[in-house]
């Protein structure tokens, strides 16, 4: 079987488009009612009821929160939802839901060891065994730690649905680069779902195109990330990969038609500097020039608040639009001291050869 298999099964959802609209307006509303039971209990109004209701609510509106954030491409929605994040475990610090939250809120931005505490603090606080395998699964992961993480996926199944723990098994056999495994995990996975939004089976697809991509197969990439456009046509990481493809494949207003509507909506510089490409490959000198320094700025900015999230992607800026080879090695550095992955190691070696062939090149 390869990337571009005929995407059978499909799972029958609700529009894409309708439930972005329909999250929009679950945020607005959630954020609305836990502000009136703030403040109810600010003035001293059933206090005793309402502090659960407040951490229930905020651990609620951080979990739509971080989903928009990864959906529509923004780093405001992160940054929304772990400053709610400390605001409950301060009011609530002995409550497991809380401490949940935060440690989603801080494994978002990878800030693994603190997500880890939290973890370990919700655990002794009382939370639930098998979330929190599943919590512990995904640091795990994002670390390397590949083994562990499994043993814990399997035990988080226990009271998952299926398709979660299909999907986490597939996207982990998928990073381990174990190809034939995660596609027929992929395929089961599918089967297996029967709700109606259409966010995670579009997050399913997205990321097994990111296996296809890594695997050089363009075509295989290309199929699956636009099966996660169709399904959620807004879905920036989805987008923002299906104009990496085009930029591979030579596509260069393809790709600026892709990106164009990304850098409106999201504020994650990864698509302006994919964006600054895609217009320099057309010509289009200036505007290319311009999205560039935006991108360069925005860059500066998040690693300044969140090192441990943006120095990788920054490094990768700096090593190509950005073309400082200097830059690019300081931050894929920086990146190789937060983690130990293989990625981490081949950015460091990308790096120390860019900077290699920089130094040739000088007179």
């Amino acid at each position: 079987m390869t990337g571009a298999s005929t995407q059978e099964c499909e799972p029958v959802t609700t529009s894409g488009t309708i439930a972005v609209t329909n999250l929009h307006a679950q945020i607005d509303g959630l954020a609305l009612r836990l502000s009136r039971t703030v403040a109810g209990e600010a003035q001293g109004a059933h206090s005793a009821a309402s502090a659960p209701l407040v951490v229930a609510q905020g651990a609620a509106l951080i979990d739509l929160l971080n989903l928009r954030g990864h959906l529509l491409g923004r780093v405001a929605d992160y940054e929304q939802a772990a400053a709610l994040a400390e605001r409950l475990v301060q009011a609530a610090p002995d409550d497991a839901t809380a401490l949940l939250a935060r440690a989603r809120s801080r494994a978002t931005l990878h800030r693994f060891a603190e997500a880890a505490a939290d973890l370990g603090a919700a655990g002794r606080s009382g939370a639930d065994e098998a979330t929190l395998a599943a919590e512990r699964s995904v640091v795990l992961q994002a670390l390397g730690c590949f083994t562990d993480a499994m043993a814990l996926i399997h035990k988080a199944g226990e009271r998952q649905s299926e398709f979660s723990t299909l999907g986490a098994l597939a996207v982990l056999h998928a990073e381990r680069g174990e190809v034939t495994e995660a596609e027929r995990l992929f395929d089961k996975a599918r089967r297996r779902y029967r709700a109606t939004s259409p966010f995670p089976p579009a997050q399913l697809d997205f990321r097994r195109g990111v296996m296809w991509h890594r695997e050089g197969d363009l075509d295989g990439a290309r199929s699956w990330y636009e099966a996660a456009r169709q399904r959620v046509p807004g879905y920036a990481p989805a987008l923002g990969h299906l104009a990496e493809v085009e930029l591979s494949r030579g596509s260069f207003h393809a790709a600026v038609a892709l990106l164009r509507p990304l850098t409106r909506t999201s504020d994650d510089p990864e698509y302006a500097a994919h964006f600054a490409a895609a217009l320099h490959a057309v010509g289009r000198v200036h505007e290319a020039k311009q999205w560039r320094e935006r991108a360069a700025a925005r860059y500066d900015d998040l690693v300044l608040r969140h090192p441990e999230a943006y120095a990788d992607h920054a490094a990768d800026f700096w090593l190509t639009v950005g073309d400082d080879a200097d830059r690019g090695l300081q931050l894929a550095l920086q990146n190789l001291a937060f983690r130990q992955t293989a990625r981490a190691h081949a950015l460091f070696q990308r790096a120390v050869l860019a900077q290699n062939q920089v130094a040739q090149a000088a007179p």
